[in-house]
C-alpha cells in the first residue's frame, strides 16, 4: 500500500470536543505517511427527541443526499454500519491491502449521523464495515476508524505501531 492510495472520510456533523479533533489530526498525520488521506464534514440535521418514523426518514435522506454528493464517482465506498462485515485488525489491513493491489486507489468511508445512514447511501457502499454491534457516538468513531487504518497501514507495511 504505497501513498498511491487516497483515503477519504465523509461525516455528517462537525466534532467540536478538541480531544476528539486532536486525536482525528494525530492519526491522520501518522496515516498521511502511507496514503493520502482527507476529512469532509456534511452538516447534520437537528433531530428532535421524539422524532416520528416518518421525520427520522426525512432526515435520513436529507444527510445521506448531502453525503452522495461528496463521493466522487468510481471511488470505492466503505459505509460504517452496525449490520457490517466485523474483521479484526489484520483482517481489515488485509482487506485493504486487496482493494489496493485490485486496483482500487481512492477508498471512501462514510460515517452517518446519530440516525445511521440511508438506504441510497448503503446502496451506493461497496462495504459494509463494522467495529462492534455497540452504537457509538459519531465524534469517537471517527478516530476509532482513524486509529484502525493507521494501525492498517503499519501491519501492511511491517512497521511498529507507534503507541
Amino acid at each position: 500500500m504505497g501513498v498511491g492510495m487516497k483515503i477519504t472520510l465523509v461525516t455528517v456533523g462537525k466534532v467540536k470536543e478538541r480531544y476528539f479533533t486532536e486525536a482525528a489530526a494525530e492519526y491522520i498525520k501518522r496515516i498521511s505517511r502511507y496514503a493520502k488521506v482527507e476529512l469532509l464534514e456534511v452538516a447534520d440535521e437537528k433531530t428532535p427527541d421524539q422524532a416520528a418514523e416518518g421525520e427520522k426518514k426525512r432526515i435520513l435522506e436529507k444527510e445521506g443526499e448531502r453525503i452522495l454528493s461528496r463521493i466522487p464517482p468510481g471511488a470505492f465506498v466503505v459505509a460504517l454500519a452496525i449490520e457490517g462485515k466485523m474483521p479484526d485488525s489484520e483482517e481489515l489491513a488485509k482487506q485493504m491491502e486487496k482493494w489496493n493491489v485490485g486496483g482500487i486507489s481512492h477508498v471512501v468511508f462514510v460515517i452517518g449521523g446519530s440516525l445511521g445512514l440511508s438506504g441510497k447511501v448503503m446502496k451506493r457502499a461497496d462495504y459494509a464495515l463494522s467495529f462492534s454491534r455497540m452504537t457509538f457516538p459519531h465524534q469517537l468513531m471517527r478516530v476509532i476508524l482513524l486509529e484502525q487504518l493507521y494501525r492498517s497501514f503499519t501491519i501492511r507495511n511491517h512497521t511498529p505501531y507507534h503507541k
